[in-house]
């Protein structure tokens, strides 16, 4: 695999490293001492936590531990979207729409719709999602660009089992975003909420106290900090306070995306059912268009390709969708950029200022991976 940017040997995870890594990304109870009580589960001591996780951080496997906070909730609007591009010109572009603030994800995948990313804009946005979509459109010249939103969610559950054995097409209960399940959308954040979400929203420090910085940098003491990070879980802006993991890095090597065409009618039935794999990630359903009839998307995470294809599979003869026209499998062949999001930054405003304007995008600093 080459890398744009040098980073530390990778560690061997070791049995320890693998149960930490599980309870990390599970998430960190809110309490003055989280790595204490992690500690505590896992039968070693608060130092041993800290040292472990500072060695998976060092060697790649640990992106960063942070609060994973709800983009719509936030009241941020988002979408995957797919884009097509002559290969010649596929990094100039995947440099520009990297550009904007709000995209998280972006890579090349296997299709011919080549380069796929994620994008969200503020509440504040006076662009809106569509207009920014076709933006970044216009001055990448795409052959095409589709808006995939979410139509129905039947799964999210950005967890890398670490410790779950060989078992290709283990099953489990689906798990749903929390916001789909209110009834009631919380109001938006204050003023004040943003300005402790700007704060919160950097890499946890490794040490014994960690909320203490933050509250130090909010101005206030560890016992608001906490309490607000409680509020913020039980309006939804908050899903947990967890490790995201390097994926590759952690051993799974695989990234395929999963899209099927599937009966209209059928769909309420067979996207939970995709979605109880437990290589399965994320499963929604999607818009098609004249060039793109796929309506729903497994994400699957495995350490091989094989793997991976054995739970395609699976999902294929589980729900009756075995013809090989039903579906293709985009795995995913360099990373542009994966970050987490930064919330309520000026980054957006700017962004939209030079779009209106007509001055040259900020481009991306290319550091992805094949």
């Amino acid at each position: 695999m080459a890398t744009g940017q040098k980073a530390s040997p990778r560690p061997r995870p070791d049995d320890v490293d693998r149960a930490l890594l599980d309870a990390l990304q599970a998430g960190l109870a809110l309490s003055e001492t989280p790595f204490a009580e992690v500690g505590q589960r896992l039968e070693i001591s608060e130092d041993e936590v800290i040292s472990r996780t500072a060695r998976l951080r060092e060697g790649g496997i640990v992106r960063q531990i942070s609060p994973i906070f709800d983009t719509r909730t936030l009241g941020y609007r988002s979408s995957l979207v797919a884009a097509k591009y002559p290969s010649d010109r596929l990094f100039d572009a995947a440099a520009i729409v990297s550009g904007h603030p709000g995209v998280s994800h972006n890579y090349r995948r296997t299709h011919d719709f080549n380069l796929w990313f994620t994008v969200a804009v503020s509440p504040d946005s006076e662009l809106g999602l569509e207009r920014t979509v076709e933006v970044l459109s216009e001055a990448t010249s795409a052959e095409s660009m589709r808006l995939l939103p979410t139509l129905d969610l039947y799964k999210i559950a950005v967890q890398l089992d670490m410790r779950g054995g060989d078992e290709r097409d283990k099953k489990e209960k689906p798990a749903r975003d929390p916001e789909d399940r209110r009834s009631d959308p919380p109001p938006p954040p204050s003023e004040a909420d943003r300005q402790l979400i700007r704060v919160l929203q950097g890499d946890l420090p490794l040490i014994p106290q960690p909320f203490a910085p933050l509250a130090q940098a909010a101005g206030t003491d560890v016992t608001s900090i906490l309490d607000a990070l409680s509020r913020f879980q039980e309006l939804g802006f908050m899903r947990r306070f967890a490790a995201i993991l390097n994926h590759r890095r952690a051993g799974f090597g695989a990234n395929g995306m999963a899209v099927w065409r599937a009966p209209e009618e059928q769909l309420d039935e067979i996207g939970p059912r995709m979605a109880a794999f437990r290589h399965v990630s994320h499963c929604y359903r999607r818009p098609t268009y004249p060039d793109w009839p796929y309506s729903v998307f497994t994400m699957v995470h495995a350490r091989d390709q094989q793997q991976c294809e054995e739970t395609i599979a699976a999902i294929a003869a589980e729900t009756g969708l075995t013809d090989p026209a039903d579906r293709a499998i985009l795995y995913s062949t360099y990373e542009f950029k994966k970050i987490r999001l930064e919330y309520f930054t000026p980054d957006y405003e700017s962004w939209e200022r030079a779009a209106a304007a007509g001055d040259p995008l900020p481009r991306w600093a290319r550091s992805g991976s094949e």
